[in-house]
């Protein structure tokens, strides 16, 4: 590696220009790179979603999810198929192999459902495959000064949402809240008794007043021409003059209103009625970008309807990237900072401190620059992977330039004394840098976090590469020319550590046993320690409310809006936006809310305490017995969550019910277990109504029934100069048994009471059945404390694995614990794999297996500081902080490989003792120099907020300090005490050669 050094003396105007334009890059890409929260990642699973209004969730599963099912057997790469039928919709989780292309597992699966022959009264089947680009990024508020009528939902459609549509960068715009005008007429059905006026037979009159209907074609005056017959209603007057029996209009028998949707769904914002646009950007586009374009339509819609819209940013999430990007480059140029000032305090001189920290712009400019080149995103993992390295980035610089302040106290700064200063620590530098990439480069190979690791790896390894490159060209070049002039303080060689690493080498046993045990207590504190996710603050809340299906939508209706006016009257509220109801467009992105939910999204103002409402949320439950509560902070990135799920799994469904209530009432009990639920806990009354095959037809009936229960569309009439709909009450809704038994069917022409040609059955069903790879499960779900979720999820297995369920039943973990676990063997894995490839690289340097593995030594001692160090900050070990344990493999043994090296190079003329003496004293300084300027650099992570994202974490700032600063201490003094013991009979040899001389 001394070649580079070499070349850059011979080359000096071209390392020049290389500095510079590295600088004027860098610059350039960081504002020409584009910005995003994290980098792009495929979810390796489709879902296919069909909607079917008011059918229950046995149906679906027998007529919907069971076809589906079968007709994407054959797509490729599919691991696990998970399937929920629901009241009112069928969703199909097909689960795949990563290494399937997301594109083509998308168009196999809607090949294969569109070949389906889906009964009538079900939506076509919804594919959708989803990735990180495609979370919503923007909502939009549009407030109506003079009310939503139809005029102001047409000027929406037609104007309002195609002028966000046609933003270059936007892929989709959902709308929440769209009120769609319509006419009810409803029946009275004591005057249809009294005029004798069956309601079938009403519904036969008015079906085709209103349409218009091609009938053929004919030459009439010499040209072809076409014939329609138009049967034209005009308002709501000509609707209720129509004759339905002589004499009688449509008004005397019924009432005709006109209504808008918001009796089934609405949207709130800030307590009035409006409606929200959700936009979603095109993967791989600037979110940045396009923020700016959304912001400028938004404008534009305020000047074109000035009187009539209003339009409003609720939330962008392309500012909170470029907040949190730019949060994370702060902590970046603070760690840069803090790293400058532990170097001047240790050298005491301006210039050298220069020198030392060019490394820093130079080493960023270079890395913003491959990322440019490798299409890589500034995002919240890549600027934090720099912020991680920033204090390493000085490293190399350190150890170079002192060494060339040592061998140049007499004021030699020539060529050859710089070029010699350089090459005694070229191979050490080089073999520890090597030695962190070897750890930072295969985080990539962790599956289930691939997409985002590898572009985090990526930039650590050009980061740390270049600060390689710079500490051999720039620094040597750099010195010829700074420190040719004035006083350099003088090198004071430090004598008390020498007294105790001396002392430590005569009594070896002492340090060793005494760092063996505090490791083995250390190991202890890990099992002991909560292993869950940190809890994040500062941020907006998601408030989700369900409830059963039984309740009546005024009632949820009622019951939101109080919530609403909570959050309206709360001090530390800036903005509540409300979603009631059922979206039909959240079907394609993977999600299906039922009618009795809603969601609220809690804006905070500044300062305010975010963990103050939600304790607050937490005691207005009991207010709401009916509603199901789930408070989350706003995040674009998950951590895990805080739920446990247990799929109760076996051939016969029957058993499966009471398996499920034997786990639930097991783990009702564990401390931190905050709820248990099942998908069974829901359940809704079902009649089964059996028809009579010998008197009447079923589906004869079954459509009648249906006719009269629900509103029935009967077309279109001119409103306002507006098509609008109009639907046919019967005003039949049965509260009792005996109003369903008594519901008028026509059988033979006559009209009969339906329990006279069917037998009625009464039963409770569950609200949705669950299906996995074609069998039925039972899924229990625990929300937990998060900080604890690693013990809890250990006694809950515990716990269940001594139950004693019926033969064939199993239960199988899901959910956050399980995620963790994976993530964490994985994790464990690649510790391996690194610590293998770091063996490798230390073996190659030293060219000998002894001084390596005494390196490997300074792992054990790293994970002293590491769990000590979570345990003083209260922190759990979350996988942040297991990501943080992984960089520590690459970062301790630099410490040690530069001790080491020393060593190594002093044994050619010095017994081991001295050796190790001379290399402890001469290497001292760079290596505490280093240390702290990494551990100070850590320190803006450590204070930082946790927005910054959940890989790049408190706890792995955490976990980095305190592994570093206890492994620099004992390295210092274990490493030597070891490789003496290691070089015992050679060591020994040599004392006692020195005595016999004296």
């Amino acid at each position: 590696m001394i070649r580079f050094t070499n070349w850059a003396f011979k080359n000096k105007a071209a390392v020049i220009l290389m500095v510079v334009l590295s600088l004027v890059l860098g610059i350039v890409s960081y504002f020409t790179v584009p910005k995003e929260f994290l980098p792009p990642a495929d979810n390796p699973m489709v879902t296919v979603i069909v909607i079917g209004q008011d059918t229950d969730a046995e149906t679906m599963a027998e007529q919907v999810t069971k076809p589906i099912e079968k007709a994407i057997g054959s797509v490729k790469g599919k691991k696990d198929v998970f399937s929920t039928a629901a009241d009112g919709f069928t969703s199909v989780d097909i689960l795949l192999d990563a290494s399937i292309d997301m594109k083509e597992a998308k168009t196999q699966v809607q090949e294969a459902v569109n070949s389906i022959p889906l009964p009538e009264g079900y939506s076509k089947p919804i594919v959708s495959q989803l990735n990180i680009d495609m979370i919503p990024l923007w909502q939009i508020g549009l407030s109506f000064p003079g009310g939503i009528d139809s005029n102001a939902m047409e000027k929406v459609d037609n104007e309002v949402i195609p002028k966000f549509q046609g933003i270059s960068g936007v892929s989709n715009v959902s709308v929440y809240g769209s009120q769609q005008t319509q006419v009810n007429v409803t029946v009275d059905q004591e005057k249809l008794a009294t005029y004798q006026i069956p309601l079938q037979a009403l519904l036969g009159i008015l079906h085709g007043k209103n349409l218009a209907v091609s009938v053929g074609e004919a030459t009439i005056d010499d040209k072809t021409t076409n014939i329609k017959i138009v049967g034209q209603i005009d308002g709501i007057a000509s609707l209720e003059a129509l004759e339905i029996v002589p004499g009688i209009s449509l008004k005397e028998i019924s009432t005709v209103d006109v209504a808008d949707s918001s009796s089934t769904f609405f949207t709130h914002v800030n307590g009035k009625e409006a409606i929200a646009l959700v936009l979603y950007k095109e993967p791989n586009a600037n979110a940045v970008a396009i923020g700016k374009k959304v912001e400028n339509a938004i404008q534009q819609v305020n000047v074109d309807h000035k009187s009539t819209i209003e339009a409003a940013m609720l939330i962008s999430f392309s500012d909170f990237i470029v907040n949190s990007v730019d949060s994370m480059m702060q902590a970046v140029l603070l760690g840069a900072l803090f790293a400058t000032i532990i170097i001047f305090v240790f050298l005491r001189h301006i210039r050298m401190t220069a020198i030392t920290v060019i490394s820093i712009p130079l080493s960023l400019g270079l890395t913003l620059l491959l990322l440019w080149l490798s299409d890589i995103t500034l995002n919240i993992l890549t600027i934090g992977a720099v912020a991680v390295a920033v204090g390493r980035l000085v490293d190399d610089s350190i150890v170079v330039i002192e060494n060339i302040f040592r061998k140049a106290q007499n004021g030699d700064f020539s060529k050859p004394v710089i070029v010699e200063a350089t090459k005694e620590v070229a191979s050490a530098i080089t073999s520890s840098t090597l030695t962190t990439v070897a750890v930072f480069l295969p985080m990539g190979l962790v599956k289930s976090m691939q997409d985002l690791l590898l572009p985090f790896a990526l930039t650590i390894t050009y980061a740390l590469l270049s600060s390689l490159l710079v500490a051999l060209i720039v620094v040597p070049l750099m010195s010829t020319g700074l420190l040719q002039k004035g006083k350099l303080p003088a090198y004071k060689t430090p004598r008390r550590y020498i007294r105790i690493l001396d002392w430590c080498l005569r009594h070896k046993w002492i340090p060793l046993v005494t760092s063996i045990l505090i490791f083995i207590g250390s190991i202890g504190l890990y099992f002991a320690m909560p292993k869950g996710t940190e809890d994040a603050t500062d941020q907006d809340v998601v408030l989700s409310l369900s409830y059963p299906d039984e309740v009546p939508f005024t009632t949820v209706k009622e019951e939101v809006l109080q919530l609403e006016n909570f959050f309206m009257r709360h001090s530390d509220v800036e903005e509540v936006i409300l979603f009631l109801g059922s979206n039909p467009e959240d079907a394609e992105f993977s999600e299906v809310n039922a009618q009795n939910s809603g969601r609220f999204h809690v804006v905070m103002k500044s300062g305010a305490s975010t963990k103050k409402l939600i304790r607050e949320i937490d005691q207005l439950k009991k207010l709401y017995p009916q509603a199901e509560m789930e408070v989350s902070f706003v995040s674009m990135m998950s951590s895990g969550g805080s739920t446990i799920s247990l799929d109760i799994v076996g051939n016969d469904a029957s058993q499966l019910g009471t398996a499920a209530d034997q786990v639930m009432d097991e783990i009702e009990g564990i401390t931190g277990v905050r709820k248990v639920s099942s998908n069974q806990s829901d359940v809704k009354t079902v009649y089964d109504i059996v028809i009579d095959q010998k008197i009447a037809n079923a589906e004869e009936v079954a459509r009648q029934v249906q006719l009269l229960l629900n509103p029935i569309p009967l077309g279109t009439i001119k409103l306002e100069n507006q098509n609008t709909m109009v639907y046919l009450d019967s005003s039949i809704h049965p509260k009792t048994d005996y109003e369903l038994n008594e519901i008028q069917v026509i059988v033979n022409e006559q009209l009969v009471p339906l329990s006279s040609i069917a037998e009625i059955d009464k039963a409770d069903k569950p609200t949705s059945v669950l299906r996995k790879d074609g069998k039925e499960y039972v899924r229990v779900t625990i929300d937990v404390n998060s900080q604890d979720l690693s013990k809890i999820s250990y006694e809950i297995t515990q716990k269940t694995a001594a139950l004693s369920l019926p033969d064939g039943i199993s239960i199988e973990m899901g959910g956050a614990a399980s995620a963790q676990a994976d993530q964490f063997a994985e994790l464990f894995q690649l510790m391996a794999v690194s610590i293998g490839l770091v063996y490798l690289i230390m073996v190659m340097t030293f060219k000998t297996l002894r001084a390596p593995l005494v390196i490997l030594f300074t792992l054990p001692l790293a994970v002293i500081g590491a769990v000590f160090g979570l345990l003083i900050a209260q922190t759990p070990i979350d996988i942040g902080a297991m990501i943080g344990a992984l960089m520590l493999i690459g970062i301790v043994v630099t410490n040690a490989i530069v001790l080491l090296d020393r060593v190594r190079q002093n044994e050619a003329t010095m017994s081991i003792r001295e050796a190790l003496l001379e290399a402890g004293a001469t290497r001292l300084r760079p290596i505490v120099m280093t240390a702290l300027a990494t551990i100070f650099a850590m320190i803006p992570l450590l204070m930082g907020k946790e927005e910054m994202g959940s890989l790049v974490s408190k706890g792995l700032a955490v976990v980095v300090i305190g592994g570093l600063t206890v492994s620099t201490l004992l390295t210092l003094i274990i490493i030597p005490v070891l490789y003496e013991l290691f070089h015992f009979k050679k060591a020994k040899k040599q004392r006692m050669e020195s005595l016999e001389t004296q």
